[in-house]
């Protein structure tokens, strides 16, 4: 996060991540709570869902995209100028692992993300 902070500093002061995961990763949730909002009654993310974040005059657009097998073929459309990559794990799911590695990696072979920073949130 302090990388993406700097980034901003650099730049325009406005910078865009996304949040990715599998299905049920709790990418939703993690959105939710950090900008302070109620969790109870959060469902799949048939899409995507756009927040922004503003502090000290910097400018966060945050893309949570939903991350149903369907959908992520649809991902590669909002890899363009994305700053911040956020990936979604759920440790507990042990029989998707493999899965989620194989996403991940198949990101992190894209052109397009290229230069963008990387956390993953288990």
């Amino acid at each position: 996060l302090l990388k993406i902070i700097r980034k901003i500093k650099e730049k325009e002061k406005e910078m865009r991540l996304l949040i990715l995961g599998l299905d049920n990763a709790g990418k939703t949730t993690i959105l939710k709570k950090f900008m302070g909002e109620d969790t109870d009654d959060i469902s799949p993310t048939l899409g995507f869902n756009i927040e922004t974040i503003e502090h000290s005059g910097c400018k966060l657009n945050v893309w949570d995209v939903g991350g149903q097998k369907t959908i992520r073929s649809y991902w590669r459309n909002y890899y363009e100028q994305t700053d911040g990559l956020i990936w979604v794990v759920d440790s507990g799911d042990k029989l998707r692992l493999l899965d989620c590695k194989k996403e991940l990696h198949n990101l992190l072979s894209q052109e397009k993300l290229a230069g963008a920073t990387l956390m993953i949130f288990c």
